[in-house]
């Protein structure tokens, strides 16, 4: 395996709930660390509020939108870096309307931020009682495997920077997590507006014993490995190219990105879903011919033989146990105002290939409320998160979520209106 080394790029992501404050802590968060430019400075210093406060969220809610109602509708990416490291954060939209942004954010993140505000929870009860929408994004940040998570408690000034709410409300996090099964959680009691323990530590929360939030995501492994093995190569055809003139005519290449694993000239490759076997005879980068080249590089491969291929085709090692199949289970997110209908066809877009799909069995859909699985419900409503059985009318060349993220990931989209419907992360292959 090939593994970054613990001080490579992060990227982070900002989950929660609505008006939690993920805008602001993020602003805060480039302001404290000095990672503004004098032109963000000055918009900064035009958005100070009634009683002279800056609003920090300006920074990140770019859309005029955004910034009528007041939330987060796009996820708005930006990029800053300290001494130690460099950043990319998406800052997520919080509303029930828009999880489907928040599923696009946190589909490439290392690392999520959970914001919880801790004025919104009632501390009347035994115990504290999270929120529906930071429930569904702790479960959608678990199906889509990201890592570590930070509990980040913000607005504990509201609360007179109570140990004892803080402790609750992590306690009540720590149950959630121990039932969907997040194992990297730590939690930091905030105030983004003030800056409260995001780039230095508090003297506010003397009973805080952690890191500031900033030291916390310095010092995060990013846990980004993809095999560069030989015998896990995966390369899904893009496009078929005959268009340089400096070669023969009967040049013909195939271009794309290697998904996993690496390839030789000379190796053997198997071509999914046919079977066909060939030689590679040459690797074009773009920076001419190489011998070899590994996972993620973009590349042009020909072959010895004259074959059939087309865009959505896969490249696999000679003697890969992957294979072509119609059949699958799959965690859904839906993401359209229309409930799923078994009853259509929709496109299933899985790497470079697109092929329509039914959704044959509806198998269970989460109930973020009690974190139970519901076997009643015959579809999926807006932002449910259910598992599902599916049968293709043409063989994929695919691998489980597990197992590959870009290979075993895809999105289901309405042939009608062509609107992204679902996303997909592949749990097992037929």
């Amino acid at each position: 395996m090939s593994q970054l080394n613990q001080y490579a790029p992060l990227r982070f992501i900002t989950a929660g709930s609505v008006d939690d404050g993920k805008s602001t802590l993020i602003g805060r968060l480039l302001y404290d660390s000095k990672a503004l430019l004098s032109d963000q400075l000055l918009s900064l210093n035009k958005a100070k509020n009634n009683n002279e406060v800056i609003d920090f969220s300006v920074l990140t809610d770019g859309l005029e939108a955004e910034r009528e109602q007041g939330i987060t509708i796009d996820v708005a990416y930006r990029y800053f870096s300290t001494a130690k490291r460099k950043f990319i954060i998406a800052d997520t939209p919080g509303h029930e309307q828009y999880t489907r942004n928040m599923v696009t954010g946190a589909s490439t993140a290392h690392a999520a931020v959970v914001l919880i505000d801790a004025s919104q929870l009632d501390f009347s009860g035994n115990e504290v009682e999270l929120l529906p929408q930071t429930k569904r994004h702790s479960a959608i940040l678990k199906h889509l495997g990201t890592p570590h998570i930070i509990v980040a408690v913000n607005k504990i000034d509201l609360l007179g920077f109570d140990v004892a709410k803080f402790e609750a409300i992590s306690t009540a996090y720590q149950k959630l997590a121990q039932q969907l099964g997040l194992s990297d959680v730590r939690f930091v009691p905030v105030s983004a507006l003030h800056g409260d323990n995001l780039v230095y530590k508090s003297e506010r929360t003397p009973w805080y014993q952690g890191e500031p939030l900033l030291t916390i995501l310095e010092n995060l492994p990013s846990n980004e490995s993809i095999s560069d093995k030989a015998e896990d190569f995966h390369f899904p055809v893009q496009l078929v190219s005959r268009l340089d003139q400096d070669k023969a005519d009967d040049f013909r290449g195939y271009q794309g990105r290697i998904e996993a694993g690496s390839i030789a000239v000379g190796d053997v490759v198997r071509i999914e879903p046919n079977g066909y076997r060939s030689t590679i005879v040459e690797i074009i980068s773009p920076n001419g011919i190489v011998a070899k080249a590994s996972a993620g590089e973009q590349v042009t491969l020909r072959l010895k033989d004259d074959i059939d291929i087309s865009r959505g085709d896969t490249f696999v090692a000679e003697n890969a146990a992957i294979q072509a199949t119609k059949q699958l289970k799959a965690t859904l997110c839906w993401f359209d105002q229309r409930a799923l209908n078994p009853a259509r066809k929709y496109l299933l877009k899985h790497t470079t290939q697109t092929v329509f799909a039914k959704v044959t069995n509806v198998d269970h859909v989460l109930d973020v409320k009690t974190l139970t699985n519901s076997t009643e419900a015959q579809t999926l409503q807006l932002n449910d998160i259910g598992e599902v059985t599916m049968s293709l009318q043409k063989p994929i060349t695919a691998t489980t979520y597990a197992q590959n993220q870009a290979t075993g990931s895809f999105i289901l989209i309405d042939e009608a209106t062509y609107h992204t419907v679902a996303a997909g992360m592949i749990l097992e292959l037929a």
